[in-house]
């Protein structure tokens, strides 16, 4: 017989922990997106993970998502949370199939501009695109750099006044102009779109077709067709795995903070990055994410041997997740235990 919600161990409401607040955030963003979805797939947003079920061992410590009813919308909180979590650990074992497969190294490219006013995003976005399209064909780039994965971040600032903690984030940018905590700021209800780039390179790079951070600078100015731009950043990606690098090119495109200030800003984010190509592969990443999605790097994976033995289902229901607990049946156990389950990464909030 299952558990009754009340018997069930406090170790089992654990994981819905983590997923509580996203459902809660999941019914803010549909207030703002309702009015751009047709009836079913506005429907599938609002019921977006009111089951999920998790699979667990005899002593209840480990947890493996099983099944949910994911709507795969975007601008879903809860379904752009998954998502990242599943391209870190792609990524993560690409670039670790990679340096053992090909002996190469990785660089970390941020790529960005001043900001622009919401009515210009759109257009700047574009912009962005075109740049990069150029820079990549330079011919010092193309015999340096064998493949890139590219992810496309936008934020924003709707700090009517300089606060302490907005000041400290950007204090060479308010300091050259004199500014201090509590003025005006000049960014006020401006959008930053960025590229976080990860860079596949020779073992000799740094001393064979080595391009230098002014040469990185200067090149990107000129793409973009913008001397203002102050500054890249270039970087060796040092860790592998879960390194801050995979994790910015993982995360959302745009934070949830950012996202869902106001209908306005939602507006905005919305019309400038529907239908937009938001993680991209090119050259040996390229190669190497096919090689993923056709499970040619599984032996990189983490294998799961943990023998499951019951299932956790979770139904939102009043605010928050209603549980229960069973034990799996016999047909169940012997398909689940024979299959072998990716261990997942840590979430990224």
């Amino acid at each position: 017989m299952p558990k009754k919600q009340d018997e069930i161990s406090p170790i089992d409401g654990e994981i819905l922990n983590k997923y509580t607040p996203k459902r809660s955030l999941n019914r803010k963003a549909f207030y703002f997106i309702e009015k751009y979805l047709p009836e079913t797939s506005a429907k599938y947003f609002s019921e977006c993970n009111t089951f999920i079920s998790f699979l667990t061992n005899e002593d209840k410590r480990v947890k493996k998502t099983y099944k949910a009813n994911n709507c795969n919308n975007r601008f879903c909180p809860i379904c752009t949370w998954k998502k990242a979590k599943k391209d870190a650990m792609k990524l993560g074992i690409m670039l670790e199939a990679i340096m053992q497969q090909e002996d190469k190294e990785f660089l970390f490219l941020t790529l960005t501009a001043p900001n622009c006013k919401d009515v210009e995003l759109t257009a700047t976005i574009d912009r962005f695109n075109k740049a990069y399209h150029k820079l990549f064909k330079r011919r010092n780039v193309q015999r340096s750099i064998k493949g890139y994965a590219r992810k496309l971040e936008v934020t924003t600032d709707q700090e009517l006044k300089i606060t302490k903690e907005l000041y400290n984030r950007k204090t060479d940018y308010f300091g050259k102009r004199g500014l201090v905590v509590g003025d005006d700021n000049p960014q006020y209800d401006t959008y930053n779109p960025h590229f976080h780039v990860i860079l596949v390179v020779n073992k000799n790079y740094f001393t064979k077709n080595y391009i230098k951070h002014e040469e990185w600078l200067s090149m990107w100015r000129e793409c973009m067709e913008d001397e203002s731009i102050t500054q890249v950043r270039i970087e060796r990606l040092k860790k592998k795995g879960n390194s801050n690098g995979v994790l910015e090119i993982a995360k959302y495109t745009t934070k949830n903070d950012d996202l869902l200030l106001s209908q306005k800003v939602f507006d905005v984010f919305y019309k400038s990055l529907k239908g937009r190509q938001l993680l991209a592969f090119s050259g040996m990443m390229k190669d190497y994410a096919k090689k993923y999605e056709n499970g040619e790097l599984d032996e990189f994976k983490e294998k799961d041997e943990n023998e499951y033995t019951h299932l956790l289902s979770a139904i939102w229901a009043n605010s928050k997740y209603v549980q229960e607990l069973r034990a799996l049946t016999e047909s169940e156990l012997e398909e689940i235990n024979r299959k072998k389950f990716v261990e997942e990464v840590e979430d990224i909030d």
